[in-house]
């Protein structure tokens, strides 16, 4: 069993163990997709794949799936986070809080996502992963660039330490989103920090590219990296870049290209890393338990947010 662990600090507190409890910290999520308010459909806009209740026949590199709305919405969600709690994409059981939802269930048999149980504090849930075919199924399918951004997709667990901080990126996501609607904002795609923190790479080492001497000196210039940091909306400080846990591209209500920079801040934010978080400028939200709520930040919308207003979305 996969439990809540986190290697951001050396300081960390202690796992639960492995028994953990299913009532309690629950965290309170949208039942369903497509009840109230779907922020799935962001996402599975750049897929050409069923939308509706009804189950579709999809034959991809000679396998054939049966696929509704609600089943792309769900690979989408999975993919474009890397991983999501199963309880986030679909009401779970009371009596079973641990099992995944029929739907997730069938797509775990069809070999298009994986599960496996995890203890968030003291609450039992199920991780929910794209496997490596159903990530090629979204490829496949995947309409033309220009559409709504290019959403990028992933499959399995890059970071299994820091599970316990990158499971909570969605539900961080959802919250934000929240606010973004109510401005009258449409949601293009999200980017990832590790998509972020490839593009970094590759300026860095842009002097490098073609070489064969194998000195690898990345780019140090720090002009050079705060005009990066510039054009990439990012806070750089000392020549350090900030990178958020995920960027929220989307088009505000005058129809203008704007961006939501997030980041999750859990109890193993200490010392300096806490310090530059903090001044990033990021719309933070923080995790207890299992819970996300928010705290504070400007984002990087430049609309700011009230830390008073912000305390009402703590657990």
């Amino acid at each position: 069993m996969w439990r809540d662990v986190d290697a951001r600090e050396n300081g960390r507190e202690r796992p639960e163990d492995g028994r953990g409890r299913s009532g309690g910290a629950q965290a309170q999520f949208p039942e369903a997709p497509g009840e109230a308010r779907d922020v799935l459909d962001s996402l599975s806009r750049s897929v050409d794949l069923p939308r509706g209740p009804q189950r579709e026949k999809v034959r991809v590199r000679g396998r054939d799936y049966e696929l509704s709305g609600t089943d792309v919405r769900v690979m989408t969600k999975v993919g474009a986070f890397r991983v999501v709690p199963a309880n986030e994409l679909r009401a779970s059981n009371p009596r079973t809080p641990t099992r995944p939802a029929r739907d997730i269930e069938r797509l775990r048999k069809h070999g298009l996502v994986k599960t496996a149980p995890y203890v968030v504090g003291r609450t039992r849930t199920t991780l929910v992963t794209l496997t490596e075919r159903g990530r090629e199924l979204l490829e496949a399918r995947r309409l033309p660039d220009g559409r709504d951004g290019h959403q990028r997709f992933y499959a399995g667990i890059s970071k299994p330490r820091e599970l316990a901080h990158d499971a909570r990126v969605h539900a961080a996501y959802e919250r934000a989103v929240e606010k973004l609607e109510e401005r009258g904002a449409r949601v293009r795609r999200v980017v990832l920090e590790e998509e972020l923190k490839s593009d970094y790479q590759r300026f860095l080492q842009r002097g490098n590219k073609g070489r064969r001497d194998g000195r690898g000196e990345p780019e140090r210039d720090r002009e050079a990296i705060e005009r990066w940091a510039r054009d990439h909306q990012l806070p750089c400080h000392d020549g350090h870049v900030e990178l958020p846990d995920a960027r929220i591209e989307y088009v505000d209500r005058e129809g203008r290209p704007r961006v939501e920079d997030i980041e999750v801040v859990t109890p193993h934010y200490r010392g300096a890393h806490a310090a530059a978080k903090a001044a990033s400028g990021f719309s933070q939200y923080r995790a207890v338990g299992a819970r996300v709520g928010g705290v504070s930040g400007s984002g990087r919308s430049g609309r700011g947010v009230d830390p008073r207003a912000a305390e009402d979305l703590l657990p």
